[in-house]
């Protein structure tokens, strides 16, 4: 039997294409287009304005959406929920929804959907639940795209975003953002690993005529593969980079991220210094903070030596440090800094010229970490 053809997977040519080779008129591929990616639809039944014999090729030959969602947690506070979405094949992926309101009336409530990108990774790194795992396979750019949707189309439900029914209801307001205003790239996976992918998917999602959200609003996340960094500095999309390094010198990272043996820190930080002299743009440095292991203070200065150089022609300093309180896998020897150690590091940070801010986190009580539902329901296959 011939495999569905997943519509996410297609380009707007593509799409045109199929139908015209079913004899529809062009307009059809328009009007498809703007259901998947405007409207949302989940479904070729929901697709109104289409024939219905066009709804029932569309639903017995095409696919909405590869995402199948087999769970899902919510905090205790109903400001982050975990899904686990099965693929076409069996494999899981995780996506995290996060809702920051906005609780100083400065206008930064945000809706932050986090999402994945390879189904499992191959960077090893020792303290993150995805890595010990390993690599199954890259994701499609519609499977990409189809977790963004996914998010977008649960907080355009308004029943969904009270709770199922009257009896299920949580005990948080969703306010008055509706939509998805920011996109990190820092689920499952190494963006830079499935680099044609990501980029594919990136492109639609902040296509005007698709998703169409800001490019500004998305951030990449990577471990700091130098070739990445590099080609992520020619793409004309102005989408944020952020890299993973979690410890100032090679010593420790190695210790904690395998691939620096094979692209130590001067090497990242050599293609960091031509991405922002090409770019002008800021880069930020994602530091997981684990107690006793990287946030001494002799390692604080030491990350604010490594960063300094990074300024612009007219010194402005041109990155910014997250310091991230670890989400801890069970039974790991790597756990969370306490709160005085990071205000201790942070401190440090900022005397030493480095703008750093201690990130809040998200869904300790719902695994929130990466790769840690995944791990511990495994396929799914038993919960609904």
């Amino acid at each position: 039997m011939t495999p569905p053809v997943s519509l996410l997977d297609l380009t707007r040519e593509q799409l045109a294409d199929l139908l015209a080779g079913w004899g529809q008129p062009c307009f059809r591929a328009d009007q498809v287009w703007d259901w998947l990616y405007r409207k949302l639809a989940a479904e070729p039944g929901e697709m109104t304005n289409l024939p219905k014999e066009l709804r029932e090729r569309l639903a017995a030959e095409t696919r909405c959406s590869p995402l199948e969602r087999i769970y899902e947690q919510r905090s205790g506070d109903g400001q982050t929920l975990k899904w686990l979405f099965r693929l076409p094949d069996g494999l899981t992926i995780e996506t995290v929804l996060m809702l920051y309101d906005d609780v100083t009336g400065a206008g930064r409530e945000r809706r932050t959907v986090c999402i994945s990108t390879q189904a499992g990774c191959a960077m090893g790194c020792v303290f993150c639940a995805t890595g010990q795992a390993g690599l199954a396979r890259n994701l499609t750019a519609g499977e990409i795209v189809a977790q963004v949707l996914a998010a977008a189309r649960w907080l355009a439900n308004s029943e969904s975003a009270n709770g199922e029914s009257a009896n299920q209801r949580i005990s948080y307001q969703l306010s008055a953002i509706s939509h998805l205003t920011n996109i990190v790239v820092m689920g499952m996976g190494e963006p830079m690993a499935n680099y044609d992918r990501t980029w594919a998917a990136l492109r639609t999602i902040t296509d005007p005529d698709a998703f169409g959200l800001g490019a500004r609003h998305i951030t990449v996340s990577t471990v700091g593969l130098p070739q990445g960094i590099r080609k992520m500095a020619t793409e004309p999309l102005q989408i944020n980079l952020a890299v993973s390094l979690h410890a100032p010198n090679d010593a420790l990272r190695s210790k904690l991220l395998p691939v620096n043996q094979r692209y130590p820190i001067a090497e990242v930080m050599l293609a960091i210094r031509e991405y922002i002299a090409a770019t002008n743009r800021r880069v930020t440095f994602e530091y997981a903070m684990m107690a006793g292991i990287n946030d001494t203070p002799e390692l604080a200065v030491e990350l604010a030596a490594l960063l300094r150089p990074l300024r612009s022609p007219t010194g402005g300093m041109m990155c910014h440090v997250n310091l991230i309180p670890l989400n801890p896998v069970a039974e790991s020897p790597y756990q969370p800094s306490t709160p005085q150690a990071a205000a201790r590091f942070q401190q440090i940070l900022e005397q030493g010229g480095i703008p750093s801010t201690v990130r809040m986190r998200r869904g300790i009580d719902i695994d929130a970490g990466c790769g840690q539902l995944r791990r511990r329901v495994g396929d799914g296959t038993e919960r609904r």
